[in-house]
């Protein structure tokens, strides 16, 4: 395994994970404070899952996010 070209590929693809993860719980934060159901002073609840299904590997990352 090419070592450095591992570590580039990695790199990229948490930085493009980082990147949409970020857009999209924006985008549900906003929407839910602008429909009502949430006020926006509390804290929620968020989980990711990271899968390499060929190496039948499932992982779920969990935490919280304080909006205040």
């Amino acid at each position: 395994m090419n070592e450095d070209k591992f570590n580039l590929e990695l790199r990229k693809f948490l930085k493009k994970v980082g990147i949409s993860s970020q857009r999209e719980i924006e985008k549900a934060i906003r929407s839910a404070i602008e429909q009502g159901r949430l006020s926006g002073d509390e804290t929620v609840s968020v989980s990711a899952t990271l899968e390499l299904p060929e190496l039948g590997t499932r992982e779920t990352i969990t935490g919280t996010i304080a909006l205040e």
